[in-house]
């Protein structure tokens, strides 16, 4: 999947990213054809249908989210969706949601004003302006938190926010892609993402299945980056061509995908040591499948009719097992949000679009024990208002 890349403007931590280096850039003329295949390298189904559905999607401003595991290219897709828009000669600003603490994750995507908090002594451009007329990477969209993500869901809608201590709304014109290595639609279920932001995201869902997945596209890949590795270092893999090499190669699982298999590759490039890679490359398929492999399940118990329970003895009643499954799906999610608002009971209840009321019911009902740190009282001393 990984593959060249074209330097659009870049700006931010897109710049950090993992991705390959040293390598000649195509003119701006190549066509999106050429283009596509010379940035997403691989022979099978997969990734030709994938070339064709990054050329459909360039053409809009329509928000896309790229799926799939660590390692598989997602930030490169992205960055092929932007040169091949109509936003090309502007910024393609990528932020990396898993990358910055909670706390700044807010003042670098919107900015601040002089003074907005201890600190703030100029006035700072947040990552959403940088990118007007260009596109925004939201990288791991996954991990950004919930008391931001309402804020998000506004920009998406109404195309306007306010820096940090300011009033002034600021209106942009950016394109959104958002990637992610997680189950957002179990995200969504389990209270730990917005479920109007995700479908507000998804308007064009991309995913990229892992190398393991697509063998056909292993010795494209490997060539491609051994082609890398002569150009940068002038000399050639260590004993890449020969068939075994080639064969364990090929067969290896890359449970680190394209990411793992380029690292390889210029390991063998530099160092030339392939008995060392090999070993390496056996002792993580082995940690991979111990780490996958499923639990032994046991047999099902056989009836003694002697001492057999009865049944209504077994099976709780139907009120109590949803007693159970809302205590058991609301606590964590309700605890979270509380700890993400320093026990702040009105925004946290906002958040969980409930009464205050209710939040405090819960709060003793489940038992759950912080400090409130806009009153300065424990929340178990906040409870005597209750009684």
């Amino acid at each position: 999947m990984i593959a060249e890349q074209v330097p659009p403007k870049r700006t931010g931590q897109d710049q950090d990213r993992n991705v390959p280096s040293g390598i000649n850039y195509p003119q701006r003329e190549t066509t999106m054809d050429t283009l596509c295949a010379k940035m997403i390298v691989g022979n099978s189904g997969v990734i030709l249908r994938l070339r064709e559905t990054i050329q459909r999607v360039a053409k809009s401003s329509s928000n896309v989210l790229i799926c799939g595991e660590t390692g598989v290219g997602k930030g490169l897709v992205a960055q092929a969706i932007h040169l091949m828009s109509d936003r090309k000669d502007s910024n393609l600003v990528s932020v990396n949601c898993a990358a910055i603490p909670d706390q700044l994750l807010e003042s670098e995507l919107f900015g601040f004003e002089k003074g907005a908090f201890t600190g703030a002594h100029q006035k700072n451009v947040g990552r959403f302006e940088l990118a007007h007329l260009g596109t925004i990477l939201l990288d791991e969209i996954g991990d950004m938190p919930l008391t931001l993500q309402p804020k998000i869901l506004h920009v998406l809608e109404d195309f306007q926010f306010s820096r940090l201590g300011g009033n002034e709304d600021i209106k942009v014109d950016s394109r959104v892609l958002a990637t992610t290595n997680q189950n957002l639609e179990k995200c969504v279920r389990e209270g730990l993402f917005r479920k109007d932001l995700y479908y507000r995201l998804n308007t064009v869902k991309i995913f990229i299945p892992p190398l393991r997945k697509r063998p056909e596209d292993i010795r494209p890949l490997l060539d491609y980056f051994s082609r890398q590795v002569v150009k940068n270092n002038g000399k050639e893999v260590w004993r890449l061509n020969d068939n075994g090499v080639l064969d364990f190669l090929c067969q290896y699982s890359w449970p680190g995908n394209v990411r793992e298999l380029k690292n390889i590759v210029e390991q063998l490039g530099l160092l030339g040591d392939w008995p060392t890679v090999r070993e390496e490359l056996l002792a993580r398929q082995t940690n991979d499948i111990n780490a996958n492999k499923p639990k032994a399940e046991l047999p099902p118990p056989t009836k003694d009719l002697a001492t057999e329970t009865r049944l209504d003895e077994q099976v709780l009643s139907l009120k109590e097992v949803k007693k159970r499954a809302a205590r058991e799906a609301e606590a964590p999610l309700i605890e979270r949000v509380l700890q993400e608002t320093n026990w702040h009971r009105q925004k946290a209840a906002k958040i969980l679009q409930i009464s205050t009321r209710t939040l405090q019911y819960k709060i003793k009902e489940y038992d759950l024990n912080g400090r409130n740190v806009s009153t300065g009282l424990c929340s178990q001393c906040d409870q005597t208002t209750m009684n």
